[in-house]
């Protein structure tokens, strides 16, 4: 899977920003006492490897990692600036809430979150569904011969 580029100055980010917040989930910025249930959640729901990344997220001043909460309920979560800066992702949203909406408003919020920071352009690295950021927000391949950032990555030989 490749590397992805999206300007943050993009029209289209603008235009999704004014479609998304309908989907009466409240998107917000994690707390520094929520990591343990945002991280134990991640590892049940997605991957080790991921639940790593929402830890540095954590890390971050402020925190870089907002989630979907519905009743007291976690649904979906997305950090940016984890594995390297300017990278958005990991992202999820629990199964039973998939087709909602939830993952549009985690990546917008998190977008126009990185661009208020001020970056330009977010890096969607080793990019899984790349014709939905493709068609969602205008991110394009970046040619490379290799897996970027994630080449000879590390991984756990019993999972």
């Amino acid at each position: 899977m490749p590397d992805l580029l999206v300007s943050l100055y993009s029209p289209t980010l603008a235009n999704l920003k004014r479609k998304t917040d309908t989907t009466g989930i409240r998107i917000r910025p994690a707390l520094p006492p929520e990591m343990h249930v945002v991280v134990d959640w991640v590892r049940q729901n997605f991957s080790e490897n991921w639940a790593s990344e929402v830890s540095v997220a954590f890390s971050r001043q402020p925190v870089a990692c907002l989630i979907a909460v519905e009743g007291g309920k976690l649904l979906g979560f997305a950090c940016y600036d984890t594995t390297a800066r300017g990278f958005f992702g990991p992202t999820g949203v629990a199964g039973e809430s998939r087709g909602r909406g939830i993952g549009v408003d985690l990546l917008t919020a998190s977008l126009e979150t990185m661009k208020t920071l001020g970056h330009a352009y977010a890096f969607i690295g080793d990019a899984g569904p790349v014709d939905f950021y493709a068609k969602t927000i205008g991110a394009v391949a970046i040619p490379a011969a290799d897996k970027g950032i994630y080449e000879g990555m590390l991984r756990n030989p019993s999972k």
